[in-house]
This record gives C-alpha cells, structure tokens and sequence, in this order.
C-alpha cells in the first residue's frame, strides 16, 4: 500500500508524543518518494555530452552557489588527501559530469550523461535514469559506473527536484514530468532510449511511452513503480479508503504555509530521514549519511516546500491501469519483495504482477530482501536481472 508524503509527514510532528496506533504508525513512516507543456516549444539550449570536461553552468549541486561550495570541497579535500582517503566518491564524480538543459526554454533542467570512454557498443540504446520523488540524479549512484561499461548512460533531475529548477508557485503533474522526459528524448539523446524509472519516476516513464506519438522510446524498466503522484490515487484499497478523510485534511492544512513549513522542517531533518530510509530499504547497511544529504540537500532549496505541497495535494494522475494496455514495447518490471510503500500484495504490485499472463511484452522479476528503491538498495541483485534483459532486447 502507499501512503503519501503528507502522511508520514504529519506522522513525524507526533513522533514524540508516541500516542499512535501501531497499524498508523506502519503506514505513516513511508518515505517520500514518488520515485508538460507543449511539446512544440522552441528549440531549448543545453551542453552538448561532447563538452562533458568543460566548465558546468548549474552542475548537480542544489544551486549555482552550493555547486561551487561542492567542487571547492572536492578540490580541497584532494589537496588534503590522506593514505585512507584517496579517491572522490562516486556522488561527488556524478555531480561533477552534471550540465545543464533548458527547457521550453524558460527551466533548467539538471542532467547527467557518461562519458564515451568505454566506448559503449553502437547497437546498445542509451539509457535514461529517472529517479523518485524526493531522490535526484545521485540516488543513481551505484548503478550509473555498472550501466556505462556498455551503455551511454543518461540521468535527470526532474522539474521540484535536485539541482534543477523549483519554480514557485509551479503546479507539478504526472503528464508535466512525463513531457520533460519526451522533450529531453527529442533535443538532448535523440536516439531511441530505454528508460529506467524508480517509484514516481517508474510512472512518469509509463506515461511517456504511452504518448501514441512518441518514437524515441525503446523499452520500459520499472523499478516498484508507483500508482499515483500521491495516493489519492489508489482507492479501492481499504486502508486508504479508512485514511482518506485524513488525507484530505492533510491536503488542506498543507495549504496553510506556517503548517507546511513546519511539517516540511520536521520531515527533512537528518535522524527523521534516515529512520524513513530505514524503513523501506530491506538492506540497512545501504543507508548511509551519503543517501541522508542526497535526500535532504535539495530540500533546503528555494521552491523545494511548494514542490512538495504541490504534489502531495496535486492531482493523482494517471493511472498505470490505464497506460499500460497502451504500450507494446518491452516492459521489465523489478520489485522489491519488502517494499512497505508499493507492497507486491497492494493494489498497484497485484496489478502488475498480473501483467506477464496477459501481455507477452511484460516481464515480472521479484527481489528477494529488497525495498522500495531497488536500485540503491541492492544494485548487484538489480544489475544481475537488468543486464541480461537489456542484452536480450531486438537490434533496432
């Protein structure tokens, strides 16, 4: 079952009170992931993959200013460099590959692409990365160095996320996301690409490969895919069926700014969230203080808390029973067996773990131990299912 951001938000304000239900207290500590305009705009600009060793406008860190704050840090710690401590980990090489793409020409858009050093093979289709709500472009941390040995490896920030722009204000969608990601296919890859989505991002991926329209989409790999932008989404369950009143007056006290500042603050202190990490990764050890800031650095940015009252009192969106009949590409789902967010017992898992019976293009593969956030939480056992099913896929 999902529960939303809000929810387990709110559960926080009462955490020190300790008076919740032992059923509310399961569903409220779920993290806050969820894992677009016309598609005619004008020719947006961006930093060609070919100029990946030049200086980066925006780069992946939260702002201009704290990118420069992060490649500071990085020179100086190389300088200081000690016998135990000789290389830069792999978030602060992602971050230093980062550009920037303007879309619509009025949003940038943080991006990552590998470099072609490896020389990935020519019949291999690149890859998009698109991370979950709340996550960015370093959630990808151990599987983006796995990836580029064979692939040309691509990875976004969404609109409200990471380092790319949280405009006020901004009324955020499912169908927003999904057209950032078909403008992005058309004007920086433009090659039919694969796309690997985690949680909200798994969705938003469903959604652009179900546009009739589309021709740069290759296949579909959903990592615990989400059924709505929240759960308002998912109503024949009756335990959000027991909560919705309570979902809609969170809905509307995250309308009031002073409440959803507050809630907003609680949330993203570090303790808060590493306990809502723990609770939906199966292995604890990948749960780190490196994760903690990929999830918190973002959210101290301008525009982050109207990102996340946005979505959470947003409308749903579509739903994946809706998409995908629509879709005959490839689709590889991988889901975590120990997922307390999207449980394969839950509505959405039941769903499509019905699909590989139905629809020969589909194919269901359940991780053993693992959470909400495969990709993070056990990558050796993602590659080892990915790898194979990405070799298997026809010449185009």
């Amino acid at each position: 079952m999902e529960v939303t951001s809000a929810v387990h938000s709110v559960a926080f304000l009462h955490q020190q009170s300790q008076t919740r239900s032992s059923h509310l207290k399961r569903l409220n500590t779920r993290p806050f992931f969820v894992s677009t305009g016309p598609r005619n705009a004008p020719l947006p600009h961006y930093h060609h993959p070919n100029h990946l060793n030049k200086t980066n406008i925006g780069g992946c860190g939260h702002s201009s200013n704290s990118t420069s704050v992060i490649i500071n840090s990085t020179s100086a710690a190389t300088t200081a460099t000690t016998s135990t401590e000789t290389s830069e980990s792999e978030v602060e090489k992602i971050k230093k590959k980062c550009l920037t793409w303007k879309w619509k020409d009025q949003y940038s858009i943080n991006y990552f692409v590998s470099s072609d050093a490896d020389s990935p093979q020519p019949n291999h289709p690149p890859l998009l990365l698109v991370h979950g709500f709340g996550a960015s472009i370093p959630h990808w941390r151990r599987n983006i160095k796995t990836l580029a040995q064979n692939y040309t490896v691509y990875a976004i920030d969404l609109l409200g996320f990471g380092a790319s722009d949280k405009p006020p204000g901004f009324s955020y969608t499912m169908e927003t996301w999904a057209q950032l990601i078909l403008d992005f296919l058309d004007e920086v890859i433009q090659k039919p690409t694969v796309l690997i989505g985690n949680s909200v991002g798994s969705l938003a991926c469903l959604i652009a490969a179900s546009d009739s329209s589309q021709t740069l989409v290759r296949g579909i790999v959903l990592l615990n895919c989400a059924g709505g932008m929240n759960n308002k989404a998912i109503v024949d369950d009756w335990r959000i069926k027991l909560l919705f009143p309570l979902l809609l007056l969170i809905d509307f006290l995250l309308k009031q700014k002073a409440i959803a500042s507050a809630i907003f603050e609680r949330v993203k202190q570090r303790e808060n969230l590493r306990n809502i990490l723990s609770s939906v990764y199966g292995n604890k050890e990948s749960v780190d203080e490196e994760l903690v800031e990929i999830i918190r650095g973002p959210a101290n940015d301008s525009g982050a808390l109207d990102a996340f009252v946005s979505i959470v009192t947003g409308p749903p969106g579509p739903n994946p029973v809706q998409l995908v009949p629509k879709i005959s590409l490839p689709i590889l789902l991988l889901w975590g067996d120990e997922d307390p967010f999207t449980p394969i017992d839950g509505p959405v898992g039941k769903y499509f773990s019905s699909l590989p019976s139905q629809q020969e293009n589909v194919k269901l593969l359940l991780l053993e131990g693992v959470g909400h956030c495969p990709h993070d939480d056990r990558p050796e056992l993602v590659h080892e299912k990915l790898l194979p099913w990405l070799a298997s896929l026809p010449s185009s």
